[in-house]
């Protein structure tokens, strides 16, 4: 099995708000894989006392240790425990029903010897490399298929559609969120290898249009998930205009986790 895992700050001067774990149990009979992008609120209060990066270490860490330690345990029921013992360590101390308090979009992938296992939620991507070498992109596409006008407006920023029928779901203090998710099961045999990214990464074809999800995942698997945020960084530096009104970090944090099976 090789496994990689690069997570850059967007910027350096400030802590990075993604989260990226692989867990491979003692047994040696599988294993997971964890990306967490952390949502920057905007400026004013969100009702808690703690910043994004802690939100997304204790959530990234309960749902790493849930997804190996539970194997028969369903990914969005592993979500849904993990939201619920995140919140509980700050419930008594935070305002969890605040529409900004912490959140995070998530891309999880469970193998054993017989299946693997797949979950996102919002704007993270999970990619599927079959023996053949097809690549799957599981998305969840509901942040995507909202009007333009709303998304260049602040409505995103002041989470008027996060978490709502009609707009988008994110992780925050409802683990009720993780039966939103977008989830499935394929053979193993049918899966080579997984990539998982966030969205500053996954810029490479979102934004940048470098090529499609294959040719990003090729990318990857030649050149190392390094070599990929490296040339994200560079199509920052050179875009001068391309971001969209109201979602518009120049450089965001970009995280890349890499298994092959």
């Amino acid at each position: 099995m090789r496994t990689e895992l690069v997570s850059e700050p967007g910027d350096r001067t400030r802590p990075n708000e993604d989260f990226a774990s692989v867990g491979l149990p003692a047994c040696g009979q599988g294993g997971s894989l964890v990306v967490l992008d952390g949502v920057t609120p905007p400026r004013g209060d969100s009702g808690c006392l703690h910043p994004v990066p802690w939100y997304t270490a204790r959530l990234g860490g309960a749902l790493t240790e849930l997804t190996v330690s539970l194997p028969d345990v369903p990914l969005a029921e592993a979500l849904a425990r993990a939201i619920a013992r995140t919140a509980d360590t700050h419930a008594a101390t935070c305002d969890l029903s605040h529409p900004r308090t912490p959140q995070a979009t998530v891309a999880v992938a469970r193998w054993s010897p017989e299946s693997v296992e797949y979950l996102v939620l919002s704007d993270a991507v999970l990619l599927v490399a079959a023996p053949d070498g097809t690549v799957t992109p599981v998305l969840d596409d509901r942040l995507a298929l909202l009007p333009p006008a709303l998304l260049a407006s602040a409505e995103i920023c002041d989470a008027r559609a996060r978490n709502k029928e009609g707009g988008f779901f994110t992780a925050a203090a409802d683990p009720a969120v993780a039966a939103r998710a977008v989830t499935g099961t394929l053979p193993r045999t049918g899966v080579a290898a997984l990539a998982a990214l966030s969205d500053g990464a996954a810029r490479w074809v979102e934004r940048f249009r470098e090529g499609d999800w294959a040719d990003l995942f090729a990318q990857v698997r030649r050149q190392g998930a390094r070599a990929l945020v490296e040339r994200v960084r560079e199509l920052e530096r050179a875009d001068t205009g391309r971001a969209l009104p109201g979602r518009g970090k120049r450089h965001d944090d970009a995280t890349v986790v890499f298994v092959e099976l």
